[in-house]
């Protein structure tokens, strides 16, 4: 029994526009699963696929303003791709962030709803990964989150010490998961987490019970009757296992 993690997951105070922002920043395209739902995918995508994690941008009556534990980081394969990327991003909408980081080779922006995310400088390891290069997550402790979500999900462990943990789907495409040491952590929930499906034939509820024995707990978001299950991780981040499709 495992789990694929399958979206990345927004709430947002107009789906529709910030799906469209998502939308044009990474070629990608755009559906609709109902009223408030905005899905953001790759074209002619066969979801789902591991080579690419869609985002779900989901309408909600008041975000959260928070510090976000999780971010993408967005891929380039030059520098003057990475400049071209950053200059069309803010004509789309999105806004320069100053997280105290100096001088860096890469860049930091908001969304136009406040969404952390940065453009990375050229990176070989993330070569092949599409247009997303990573789903990056602050946490106190990289060994417990990389054991926790190996064995929530079927993806591998490419790298491992206390300070960075990096995961990435079996097949061996697509984004990483990362999580990296960050000595202060927000206890509120953010705006961004991750979704996961359970493999066609296994049992939602028994992969919900697989990760309380893990270490998840459950999480009250007031979502009422739905088909999906809110949980959090060992350090307190929230996700959502979807029911299988």
């Amino acid at each position: 029994m495992a789990l694929r993690p399958v979206q990345v997951n927004f709430k947002a105070r107009d789906d529709a526009a910030l799906g469209r922002f998502w939308a044009e920043a990474l070629h990608w395209g755009i559906a609709s699963e109902g009223p408030g739902v905005t899905n953001v995918e790759p074209l002619n995508f066969n979801w789902p696929d591991p080579s690419a994690l869609c985002i779900d941008v989901v309408k909600v009556p008041d975000p959260e303003t928070v510090k976000y534990r999780l971010h993408l980081d967005l891929n380039s394969s030059s520098v003057a791709e990475q400049q071209a990327l950053v200059k069309r991003l803010v004509e789309l909408g999105a806004s320069p962030a100053n997280l105290g980081q100096g001088e860096v080779p890469w860049v930091a922006l908001t969304d136009p709803e406040g969404n952390l995310f940065r453009v990375l400088e050229p990176r070989s390891i993330y070569r092949d990964t599409g247009p997303i290069a990573a789903v990056l997550v602050s946490c106190a402790d990289p060994r417990e989150m990389a054991r926790f979500w190996g064995e929530a999900t079927d993806w591998q462990v490419h790298q491992l010490s206390d300070e960075h943990a990096r995961l990435r789907s079996a097949e061996g495409v697509g984004p990483y998961l990362e999580f990296v040491r960050t000595p202060v952590l927000r206890a509120e929930s953010g705006r961004v987490h991750l979704d996961l499906m359970p493999y066609s034939g296994d049992d939602q509820a028994a992969e919900v019970s697989r990760l309380l024995a893990l270490g998840a707990t459950e999480v009250d978001l007031g979502q009422g009757e739905v088909p999906w299950v809110c949980l959090a991780d060992s350090e307190g981040n929230d996700f959502c296992v979807l029911g299988p499709r």
